[in-house]
């Protein structure tokens, strides 16, 4: 009697287990009906996302249906009835949900950490379109539900991700044989001579395309002022804009284009970085959805966290992020792809 009396003690103790739902409701309608099929890949290792605190309840998110592979490609063949000749393959390579206590943070944050890339397919060869390689921050202190936040943003970037794939604006030439396709980015990253050559050319970089090919674009040059900072963007001899300029090369030495001014591009061996925040990259306003502006990538409306914000100078290298505008400083490397931020804290 007493064992039982201590075991519906504790377990009152213990935080009720919930389930939020990820909901997939909205259309995958393509517009413009170029899209013949959607293939879905559930590249992730494990196929559990997690669970995080969510005021007194511990709350597991999960996907509404178990058979994610085919209700995407059966919700795809719903809402197209007209269809065109290219065949997109979405893949998954990982969703997590976790808390995580920063540095100088006295409680945790709940986070959501995804991993989703597109191809087009042509004659059993994959050609690389675009990615959302993020993490999504929850600040519980100001948000009603992390668990309920965290769902709807992941529902968000599954859903316009798939939408802005339908439109591939192909930017690199290399293509992915079939049987490499999960390892594309192993596969890709050989033809990245901006991270396998020795040194950096020197020059203004127009694009992240332009920077990972390794060529600058010879129009274009930076002026400085007295203090040794850059001041102005010259297209042949004439002022223009920050915000043509993806980077700069001088001595050897990156620079990278940001809200707030040039920060140094370092590299290790994970790839190229800039030390920076949420708060400090993210642009001052969100207009429209979350994909927006120019894209190095190949996606049409840019990838999330990897936008070009194109509207002025000043804010040139900001990206419309999701999620809290954190102000934790910390590595955010430059995606080896697409060339936008990759948030990890």
């Amino acid at each position: 009697m007493k064992k039982l009396f201590f075991f519906f003690l504790l377990s009152s103790l213990w935080p009720a287990q919930k389930t939020e739902i990820i909901k997939l409701n909205d259309n995958l309608k393509d517009k413009k009906g170029l899209t013949k099929s959607l293939t879905f890949i559930d590249n992730r290792s494990d196929k559990n996302i997690g669970s995080i605190s969510d005021k007194k309840d511990l709350v597991e998110l999960k996907f509404a249906n178990i058979d994610l592979k085919g209700f995407i490609e059966n919700k795809f063949n719903e809402d197209n009835k007209t269809v065109g000749n290219n065949d997109i393959v979405l893949m998954l390579e990982d969703l997590k949900v976790y808390e995580e206590q920063d540095n100088n943070r006295t409680f945790p944050y709940a986070k959501a950490r995804i991993k989703l890339s597109s191809f087009i397919k042509r004659n059993d060869k994959y050609y690389f379109i675009g990615r959302y390689n993020n993490v999504i921050v929850s600040n519980p202190k100001i948000t009603v539900h992390s668990s309920k936040y965290l769902a709807d943003h992941i529902s968000e970037v599954f859903t316009q991700f798939i939408k802005a794939s339908y439109y591939p604006n192909i930017t690199q030439g290399y293509y992915i044989p079939e049987n490499e396709i999960n390892r594309y980015e192993e596969f890709l990253h050989k033809g990245y001579k901006a991270f396998n050559n020795a040194v950096l050319k020197d020059g203004v970089y127009t694009t992240f395309q332009a920077f990972h090919n390794q060529e600058p674009n010879l129009d274009y040059s930076v002026k400085k002022n007295k203090k040794g900072n850059v001041v102005q963007l010259n297209y042949n001899g004439q002022e223009t804009s920050f915000s043509n300029m993806y980077c700069y090369v001088e001595n050897g030495k990156a620079y990278k284009t940001t809200p707030v001014g040039m920060d140094e591009i370092k590299k290790d061996s994970r790839g190229f970085y800039i030390y920076s925040s949420r708060t400090n990259l993210f642009a001052a306003a969100q207009t429209g959805g979350l994909f927006v502006g120019a894209v190095a990538g190949g996606l049409v409306g840019a990838l999330i966290g990897a936008a070009i914000d194109s509207s002025s100078g000043t804010n040139a290298g900001a990206v419309h992020g999701v999620g809290f505008r954190s102000t934790m400083e910390s590595n955010v490397y430059l995606d080896s792809l697409t060339g936008g931020y990759v948030f990890e804290k």
